[in-house]
């Protein structure tokens, strides 16, 4: 009974890797290959990991586009490129079946799954690592030998910790890390000048998602710019990404007040912005977490689909959340959240 109680309240035991088996590993490869968001996520766990394995081999399978993240991380030793391709197709098998070669051709001895879908299982599977990783699912499970129930309660940069308890490792604070280049930091740099917006202070709104079921509606947000722009001495610049300038446009239209449209952006670039502004506004999405990378002051909508409690890191009160746990219409993009109920917790964060 006392053995029952003890599992009811801490969970399940996690298996640690024998000290004696943990100073032999010499390679480790992390797999998270998609996509922004939550390959940004991992790169909270690095410099632990790094001064646990300082002289261990630490890899990172990742796909192209989402490389960026990676690129010059101090924390890294190789980064393992996988093309991203149209499922179900012989292309796609066909760079399958090359990711497993050139991960079971390294020898690695440790493979943390975090990404935990089939495509990384069977990588995982084949890689021929002595200690396999990964998170505790109904599928795949036999792939692994350490498996660790994931925490759907808490930011997900801190929980991707959990993963590596096997190794020894538990949660440090910690911050994401996503490097900005001088080149884009000087493209931000020159933009700000030629809108004279030196000496403003400034908010960045992304108002536009990719994900129909993330977007709070376009009005809500041209109400609520318009609202800071007559209450405060804020300049908005509203941030857009590819295939989103045409709904940006539309919220300038809707609005009385005029805010400013940024200039066209990567997502390093957009980084270099975001590290200008004081509060960052939006959706759920990989810029909310840019601006937590960028150490930004951030305010983020959520509808009745997503949990905020995995996606902000609502643990550090400068990064707050708005969501109606009682809403459950997701076909209703207002998610019963008003235009002046994000206004009021902006106003209250910054004592205005």
């Amino acid at each position: 009974m006392i053995m029952l109680l003890s599992f009811m309240k801490f969970g399940p035991k996690i298996m640690q890797i024998p000290e004696a088996e943990l100073r032999k590993i010499r390679k480790i490869l992390l797999i998270q290959y998609k996509p922004f968001g939550d390959v940004l996520l991992n790169t909270g766990y690095l410099p632990t990991l790094r001064q646990h394995f300082p002289n261990t081999q630490i890899d990172y399978l990742v796909q192209r586009p989402y490389m960026t993240l990676l690129e010059d991380n101090p924390y890294l030793d190789n980064l393992l490129l996988m093309d991203k391709k149209k499922k179900k197709t012989f292309s796609y098998f066909a760079e399958r079946l090359r990711i497993i070669h050139l991960v079971r051709k390294e020898r690695y001895d440790v493979i943390v799954d975090q990404l935990r879908g089939p495509g990384s299982a069977q990588i995982t599977m084949f890689s021929g690592a002595k200690f396999k990783l990964g998170w505790l699912q109904k599928r795949w499970n036999w792939v692994y030998n350490y498996k660790v129930k994931r925490d759907n309660f808490r930011y997900y940069s801190r929980a991707k910790f959990d993963l590596l308890k096997p190794l020894g490792i538990t949660e440090q604070p910690h911050n994401t890390y996503y490097k900005i280049i001088s080149q884009s930091i000087d493209y931000i740099d020159d933009w700000i000048r030629k809108n004279q917006l030196e000496n403003d202070k400034l908010l960045v709104v992304s108002p536009v998602s990719p994900i129909a079921a993330k977007q709070w509606q376009l009005e809500s947000f041209a109400t609520l710019c318009d609202l800071i722009i007559q209450n405060t001495n804020f300049k908005i610049i509203l941030l857009w990404g590819p295939g989103e300038k045409d709904a940006t446009d539309k919220i300038v239209k809707m609005m009385k007040e005029k805010p400013i449209i940024a200039c066209p952006t990567t997502f390093n670039q957009a980084g270099a912005l975001l590290k200008k502004a004081m509060m960052y506004i939006g959706n759920d999405g990989g810029i909310n977490h840019l601006a937590i990378a960028m150490e930004t002051p951030s305010i983020t909508i959520f509808g009745p689909k997503t949990n905020p409690k995995k996606w902000v890191a609502w643990h550090k009160p400068q990064h707050m959340y708005l969501r109606d746990w009682n809403f459950k219409d997701r076909t209703d993009n207002s998610f019963n959240i008003s235009p002046e109920q994000v206004f009021d917790k902006f106003r209250e964060y910054l004592n205005l």
